[in-house]
């Protein structure tokens, strides 16, 4: 018993957010979208080092299975 005041509160908590919702303020946002301002971002680094495969000569790569490994360890 006891929980009737507690739930009645998040009931009226949820049903604010639910249908309430935050206001937005539509004329900062247009002030801030349409300022003229451009936000171009920089370029990626594209210089990525490879690493190669340490396993890509093994003969017997091609029989190892990760599944049972991890099924078994």
């Amino acid at each position: 018993m006891g929980r009737g005041r507690a739930k009645a509160k998040q009931t009226k908590v949820a049903r604010q957010l639910k249908y309430g919702g935050p206001q937005t303020d539509f004329d900062r946002l247009q002030a801030e979208i349409g300022s003229g301002e451009s936000h171009v971002a920089e370029p990626l680094e594209t210089d990525v080092d490879v690493v190669d495969d340490p396993y890509a000569d093994d003969p017997y790569a091609k029989y190892y299975d990760e599944d049972e490994e991890a099924e078994s360890g």
